[in-house]
C-alpha cells in the first residue's frame, strides 16, 4: 500500500485545472468584448449620422474602457502564442474544437470592429469638414450682406433740374 502512495498520477482528474481551461476562458473573454465592442460599433455610426455628439463622446469612454479590458485579456494571452497548439492538452476534442471556433469568432469581429472604425473616422472627417464650411458661411454672411449694401446703395448723383430757357 506505501509503494502505491508514491506513484505519480499518469493523468490529470478532471478537477484539476489545465493549462488550456485557461485558454478557454480567456478566449470566451475576448469574443465577449470584442461582440460588446462591434455592438458599440453600429451604435457609434448610428450616433455621427443622427449628430449626437454629447451621446457620442460618452459611448466612445465605454469603448476605451473596453479596449482597456481587452488588452489586459491580449496580455494574459501571450504566454499561450509562443506554444505550438499541438502540445496543448485538452479536456476534451470538443473543448478544443469549441475553443478554435471562437477564436475563429474573434478575427472575424475584430475585422469588422477595424472597418467599422475606419468608416466612422471617414464620417467623423465629412461631417467635420461640412460643419465648417457652414461655419465659413455663418462667419462671412455679415461681409457679404455689407459689401452687398455697399454696392447696391445709390450714389449720389446730381441731376441738373434747371431749365434754360
Amino acid at each position: 500500500m506505501a509503494n502505491q502512495s508514491l506513484i505519480a498520477p499518469t493523468h490529470r482528474t478532471m478537477h484539476e485545472s489545465l493549462e488550456t481551461d485557461t485558454l478557454a476562458r480567456l478566449v470566451e473573454e475576448k469574443l465577449g468584448c470584442l461582440t460588446q465592442l462591434a455592438e458599440l460599433g453600429r451604435r457609434q455610426s448610428q450616433l455621427i449620422e443622427s449628430e449626437e455628439m454629447n451621446d457620442l463622446l460618452q459611448l466612445l469612454v465605454l469603448k476605451q474602457r473596453l479596449l482597456q479590458g481587452l488588452g489586459r485579456i491580449e496580455t494574459q494571452l501571450d504566454p499561450f502564442r509562443s506554444q505550438d497548439p499541438s502540445d496543448r492538452q485538452w479536456r476534451c476534442e470538443e473543448d478544443r474544437r469549441l475553443c478554435a471556433e471562437k477564436i475563429d469568432r474573434c478575427e472575424r469581429l475584430l475585422r469588422k470592429i477595424v472597418h467599422q472604425e475606419k468608416q466612422s473616422e471617414e464620417d467623423l472627417a465629412q461631417r467635420r469638414d461640412k460643419l465648417a464650411t457652414r461655419i465659413d458661411t455663418a462667419q462671412s454672411a455679415p461681409h457679404v450682406h455689407g459689401a452687398y449694401l455697399q454696392s447696391s446703395s445709390p450714389t449720389p448723383s446730381r441731376i441738373d433740374l434747371s431749365s434754360e430757357v
